[in-house]
């Protein structure tokens, strides 16, 4: 079985997913945040976002061959270099598409998850965002679910098909 990389905006659920998918899957985010040893606010505040995107490719390259399942972090396909990696690879690549507003609203209500780019962000600003990023997620997609309105378990059957 190929790895499959979940990928998507934030609030799509890649986490979620896939925890759901497997025990032994990869949250990306928390191997970064195991390997810094702070949390990934704190390193873009100190280092930024370039140093972050270089830590998260080569962080992308060492699990995809350990692990079936991979949750990457939102902006995995903001560096050409992921991008590339992620359609070269033998492997599947789920783009977890979501509604703007609905996805919006999950990012506001998740108490949890900091989120560095959406920390000093307004909504217009957060939606540009979204939308250059909606057209980098579908150019690396080898399959494309939209999660809006539908239940984790029911995003699960879709990708499990």
């Amino acid at each position: 079985m190929k790895p499959t990389f979940l990928i998507g905006f934030m609030g799509s659920g890649k986490s979620t997913i896939a925890k759901l998918l497997a025990d032994d899957f990869v949250d990306l985010d928390t191997v970064i945040v195991e390997k810094i040893g702070m949390s990934i606010s704190d390193f873009f505040e100190q280092f930024g976002e370039a140093k972050f995107r270089e830590l998260e490719t080569e962080t992308l390259k060492s699990v995809s061959t350990t692990h079936q399942i991979i949750s990457t972090g939102g902006g995995i396909v903001m560096s050409e270099e992921n991008r590339q990696f992620l359609k070269d690879a033998d492997v599947n690549v789920v783009y977890l598409e979501g509604d703007f507003d609905k996805l919006y609203a999950r990012i506001l209500a998740d108490k949890e998850n900091i989120r560095p780019i959406a920390i000093s962000r307004t909504r217009e600003e957060l939606f540009d965002i979204y939308q250059h990023r909606a057209d980098l997620y579908d150019a690396v997609a080898t399959h494309k679910i939209c999660v809006t309105d539908k239940t984790p378990e029911e995003i699960v059957k879709e990708i499990q098909l």
